[in-house]
């Protein structure tokens, strides 16, 4: 029978991502997509602590600040409509209160430091080459919080621009921490706002330079998570009602891929497992306080314990209160 799709090879990786592995990911919201998956499956990892970034200008100054001792300060922030923000961080973080804005942000700093010492995979996602220059500061703007236009200088960044901005700190992370792997993905997310055409630019420079930074250095590695909702998934079928982004289907086909590169076996089979009570902790039932009903939550509640006993490093604090919860009625 015709083949009507054409599949997209991947690389043989020389390492993989398991459990015992610390996973750090940045980027554009398909790094949240990916992120949020490892989280659902309880993988030691940590998501976007700025929130969502798309360049990756934002991308390295993000790392970058992490490996100092700097912590935000107050003047570091900016009113605009009645909300404190950081061009720093995604909207996400912007708060009425300052103190409170910062106190977030900071949260998020320190947890993310921390969790960077002993992260030995990366994940970074880039969304668009195109970059927004704050005027009174000369920095590039995470996000623009809808400030003024004229606040800002756009430019597309040059494929020799992101590997200036990204290649010393991952030179960094990686004499900080020999074991890291690094994956890079391009984002399939299309930014129709820059134009059609001017789109297919940007993700032609970020490919170009994910090409040369795997030439480069060679614990960077890429993932084809931009070509396979190209070719494998060329129908607009597979994207969301907005026609931009991809839909929950496109997303779990591209999260099989990541597997399928990335896990190992054990890791597959203990993924379903976890699976199986994530989907039991999600089940609705009609008739709550039947004995039938109760004695499934008993049985989930045993499972979970022997996950647990099996794989200390699991914590599965989450499923086990959903379960307790409607076991004790609430």
């Amino acid at each position: 029978m015709q083949n009507y799709q054409t599949s997209v090879p991947l690389p043989e990786y020389p390492f993989r991502v398991s459990y015992q592995d610390h996973v750090l990911s940045l980027g554009s919201c398909f790094a949240e997509n990916i992120g949020r998956r490892l989280a659902d499956y309880h993988f030691y990892s940590l998501l976007n602590p700025y929130g969502i970034l798309y360049n990756p200008i934002s991308i390295a100054q993000g790392l970058q600040r992490l490996l100092q001792d700097a912590p935000f300060q107050q003047n570091d922030l900016l009113e605009h409509q009645g909300l404190w923000h950081s061009l720093f961080h995604h909207g996400a973080f912007s708060h009425p209160d300052r103190e409170e804005a910062l106190a977030g942000i900071n949260a998020a700093y320190r947890r993310a430091q921390g969790f960077l010492l002993t992260a030995n995979r990366l994940v970074l996602t880039m969304g668009t080459a195109f970059v927004y220059v704050y005027r009174p500061s000369g920095e590039v703007a995470a996000n623009c919080h809808k400030l003024p236009a004229s606040a800002f200088e756009r430019r597309r960044l040059h494929p020799r621009d992101v590997i200036a901005a990204l290649e010393p700190v991952l030179y960094e992370l990686k004499n900080r921490q020999p074991e890291l792997e690094v994956i890079l993905t391009v984002s399939p997310v299309r930014h129709i706002r820059d134009g059609l055409s001017e789109n297919q630019r940007s993700k032609a420079a970020l490919l170009l330079a994910c090409g040369e930074f795997c030439q480069q250095l060679p614990f960077v590695h890429y993932f084809p998570s931009y070509e396979i909702m190209m070719d494998e998934l060329r129908d607009y079928r597979f994207y969301a009602p907005d026609l931009i982004h991809p839909s929950e289907v496109a997303v779990e086909h591209i999260w099989h891929r990541f597997g399928q590169a990335f896990f190992d076996d054990d890791t597959r089979q203990l993924m379903q497992r976890i699976g199986k009570v994530i989907a039991a902790s999600r089940h609705r039932p009609f008739h709550p306080r039947s004995e039938p009903h109760q004695q499934f939550l008993r049985q989930q509640l045993e499972i979970v314990a022997q996950l647990e006993r099996d794989f200390p490093f699991l914590n599965m604090n989450t499923e086990r209160e959903v379960f307790q919860r409607q076991l004790e009625g609430e």
